[in-house]
């Protein structure tokens, strides 16, 4: 499922026009987007909680030259699923 039909979904369960859908669920995408960049956890109860982890620069290699490369520190966004989720998924 893409976003253009994550929001036909949204607009038929709450009866709003595929634009105030659209719009609905960017403004969820910018904010998890904005609470993860400035290092919150965001969790939303029986789904899933979203957080971001540092991961440490570490030494890799190029798999087609066999070449030794740095590769540089960063954050990492991760997702862990609710109980509930898991479950739903699984019956």
């Amino acid at each position: 499922m893409n976003k253009v039909e994550l929001s036909e979904k949204v607009a038929a369960a709450a009866k709003l026009t595929k634009t105030e859908a659209k719009e609905a669920v960017q403004a969820v995408f910018d904010a998890v987007l904005e609470a993860l960049k400035t290092g919150e956890e965001v969790k939303v109860a029986g789904f899933g909680s979203f957080e971001v982890k540092e991961r440490a620069a570490r030494e890799g290699m190029n798999p087609v030259t066999k070449e030794k490369i740095q590769i540089p520190a960063q954050r990492a966004i991760t997702f862990k699923a609710a109980k509930p989720a898991k479950d739903a998924v699984n019956e």
